[in-house]
């Protein structure tokens, strides 16, 4: 018999079909990837359907240990999976015991906020992603806690809800805000890859960035910084998540009585582009 070769398990189970199509996971994937076969372990991808026991499922498919990523972690069955005794480690949320990677979005949320109002912003939008991912409805809350800090209402019509990577729902959502009776200033995307639908926008209404209105991103994709005007964002370490989550993993599943089980939380970074204007009050 041939000598078995460690696999590493990357279970995704997004609703919306994207996640792993998304520019800044390919680039947390190619980080594990990477580090997976400094390694020597082999990589299997694993997509259960719907309600599927994932416990199950990746017994099935034979992998010594799950980095679990794109993944509603509200429902049940991966909670399961993660008390199953299989190792695992999750990325972009934290359960008990269990180790974790990702970004502090609390962090990021803020700066990106924050950088908008000393420009001179008043009136600040934001469409966030689809709101079934604990990292969504983080940014939700701390961008409600930081405009109400510097005491700047939110309008119900400038919270709107997206899908991440999705280009022509986000022109549509910017239309419709920028066709608002008291539109705002400066909207904040999803993602980097929504700057493109909202340049869509802005130029169906002859609008110039950031002139007549400002954007700001989220993840910090090298894509969108070669655009003009370069998208002011915040860029995300994913490729120090990435092997993180593959290094905590492997020690994991080589080293389970010593493994650490605490969380990794990568800083984020304020890319200052030229899509937000100074405004006067």
């Amino acid at each position: 018999m041939s000598e078995h070769t460690p696999n590493l398990g990357i279970l995704y189970a997004d609703e919306s079909g994207r996640g792993l199509t998304h520019p800044f996971f390919v680039l947390i994937l190619n980080a594990i990837k990477g580090e997976a076969a400094a390694r020597g372990y082999d990589i299997t991808f694993i997509h259960p359907r719907e309600d599927e026991d994932c416990v199950e499922r990746c017994r099935k498919a034979g992998v010594d240990g799950v980095c679990m990523v794109c993944v509603d972690f509200r429902q049940p069955r991966f909670k399961a999976l993660v008390e199953s005794g299989i190792p695992c480690v999750t990325v972009d949320h934290i359960y008990k015991k269990t180790p974790a990677v990702l970004s502090d979005n609390e962090i990021g949320v803020q700066k990106l906020v924050e950088y908008a109002i000393r420009r001179g912003h008043r009136r600040i939008a934001f469409i966030h992603g689809h709101n079934n991912s604990v990292v969504t409805r983080t940014r939700i809350s701390q961008f409600h806690n930081t405009m109400a800090y510097h005491n700047l209402p939110v309008p119900p019509e400038y919270l709107r809800e997206g899908l991440y990577d999705d280009i022509p729902l986000t022109r549509k959502l910017v239309l419709e805000l920028l066709r608002l009776h008291e539109r705002p200033t400066c909207i904040l995307l999803p993602d980097d890859m929504a700057y493109l639908g909202a340049m869509e926008a802005a130029r169906e209404l002859d609008m110039r960035i950031p002139e007549d209105i400002s954007f700001g991103g989220y993840d910090g994709i090298p894509m969108t910084q070669t655009l003009t005007p370069r998208l002011t964002t915040i860029r995300q370490s994913s490729d120090d998540i990435g092997r993180m989550a593959a290094k905590r993993l492997i020690d994991l599943i080589e080293s389970p009585d010593t493994a650490s089980r605490k969380a990794n939380i990568f800083p984020v970074e304020l890319i200052e582009g030229g899509t937000i204007a100074s405004v006067r009050a």
